[in-house]
């Protein structure tokens, strides 16, 4: 290594050390002990050519870890110690072949390279009556930033039987956005199934495809702020035309517009002019457009017009592709056994399955020891420990459906026999009694029950658990598991 190189490395961890505590992207690093000398000590600078320093790390996790918790302060180091302009690199190791000495390394580009998200300027004579959310006011040309995350592609999308259906059509539409019948593509499924990924991976695709199209991703709460803004200037027709200048359009969480009657004037007209011209909508959402509360018929019936595809929690065998996938990338390679666990213990969503396999990289790295399943056992356990328990309805069913020896789907079926309704009665008076939900939002949880039914639940148990001994024994048994 160039002597000189390790010197100016040597100064940029240190300015890093002293300027540890007022890091503002440090918290979630000081939960581990020495993490700094832990992360640090196995990442060693290779070179420095015209600006661009590479930096040798061991896999994968140390590359993101550093991007997610450390970027900032490093590109300050950088500017102190090298200057203005530094392009950071990985030569990241993966696998050592047999027979081979040492590891292959792969080089990456680090977030602090420019990225072209900045799509080309509209016309003078168009932006002179142009208003742009995005930017500050008095910037003479108005360009738009996509939003688009690239970690977010196909390439990282994995498949299965719980999303095939909506990558397909994701696919399709990226290929001729506008140009298909899956206009708008509103996919629709519980939290963190994939569904944000997906609008990502389609802009991204029809950015490489196309790169004169302008694409934008957005959140409905941003545009709701923005609208707001721009009412209160009276610019509405202003904020209208910045959104009819986009051919595809990517809003994530449209729930949200609920109950806001304006924003959603402003959104239908806007969806009409976009449909009307071949622009390609696609929007998320937690629920499907019919369930969707407080929002205008009309909306609904536009929400229709193209393809709704749901996507559901990962299958056993999605997870486990998406554990090897993970690894993978990663440079670690697991035991059937041990892939078969890690599958296993996150049912849920894939974002909490994420953060399983990162946790237990992390612990592995860090911590120098070999994976085995004893250790995999011991690291969620810890995890499991250290995680404060969330009430909310599934909770509460799964704790109820153990409680009664019953499956979730007998809970949530229609049947009658006292032996499932009274259950399911209980679940409806503990999610109500644990949770801020609505008694309409306990319905649509318990198998799409209205909610009159729920609240006949509550108020049968709080009365009869005053008589009935029991109930009343069901009552305080539950409440304490709940608790637990």
């Amino acid at each position: 290594m160039d002597e000189n190189l390790t010197l100016i490395w040597g100064r940029c961890l240190q300015f890093m050390r002293d300027n540890l505590n007022a890091a503002e992207d440090n918290t979630d690093l000081k939960k581990l002990e020495n993490s700094f000398d832990l992360l640090f000590d196995n990442v060693q600078p290779v070179s420095l050519v015209s600006n661009n320093l590479t930096l040798l790390v061991p896999s994968d996790f140390y590359k993101e870890y550093i991007e997610d918790n450390y970027l900032s302060l490093l590109s300050a180091a950088l500017k102190k110690n090298i200057g203005k302009g530094v392009k950071l690199w990985y030569s990241v190791m993966e696998n050592k072949p047999s027979g081979q000495d040492s590891p292959i390394t792969v080089n990456q580009k680090g977030k602090s390279i420019a990225t072209p998200k900045i799509q080309e300027a509209l016309p003078p004579s168009m932006a002179a009556n142009l208003i742009n959310p995005f930017v500050v006011p008095g910037m003479q040309k108005v360009k738009i930033d996509s939003n688009l995350k690239a970690d977010f592609s196909f390439d990282n999308y994995v498949e299965g039987e719980s999303n095939k259906f909506a990558s397909t059509v994701a696919k399709s539409i990226a290929k001729r956005p506008g140009a298909t019948a899956f206009n708008p593509l509103f996919l629709y499924g519980g939290y963190g199934v994939g569904k944000t990924h997906l609008g990502h991976a389609i802009g991204l695709e029809v950015k490489n495809a196309f790169p004169d199209k302008v694409v934008l991703y957005l959140s409905s709460e941003k545009f709701i702020q923005q609208f707001v803004s721009a009412a209160k200037a009276h610019k509405q027709t202003e904020f209208a035309n910045f959104y009819q200048m986009v051919d595809v359009l990517i809003i994530d969480d449209i729930q949200f517009l609920s109950g806001k009657k304006s924003t959603q004037d402003s959104f239908f007209h806007i969806f009409d002019y976009l449909h009307q011209n071949g622009k390609q909508i696609i929007l998320t959402s937690d629920k499907a457009p019919v369930d969707i509360l407080d929002i205008q018929e009309r909306i609904v019936s536009r929400f229709k017009w193209g393809l709704s595809a749901e996507i559901k929690s990962p299958d056993f065998d999605t997870r486990r592709k998406i554990i090897v996938d993970k690894l993978s990338r990663d440079g670690i390679v697991l035991t059937e056994d041990m892939l078969d666990f890690l599958a296993s213990e996150v049912k849920t969503n894939v974002r909490e399955l994420i953060g399983v396999i990162n946790s237990v990289i992390a612990y592995s790295t860090i911590y120098k020891s070999d994976l085995s399943l004893e250790l995999l056992k011991e690291t969620i356990n810890k995890i499991a420990a250290n995680q404060k328990k969330v009430i909310n309805i599934p909770y509460i069913q799964d704790v109820v459906c153990e409680y009664f020896g019953i499956q979730r789907e007998q809970l949530l079926s229609k049947t009658r026999k006292r032996e499932i309704a009274l259950p399911r009665q209980l679940a409806m008076y503990f999610a109500k009694e644990f949770t801020n939900a609505t008694f309409t939002k306990i319905g649509e949880e318990m198998g799409g029950k209205d909610h009159s039914t729920v609240m006949y639940a509550c108020d049968t148990i709080k009365d009869v658990s005053k008589i009935d001994k029991e109930l009343k024994k069901y009552v305080k048994e539950l409440t304490e598991k709940i608790k637990q």
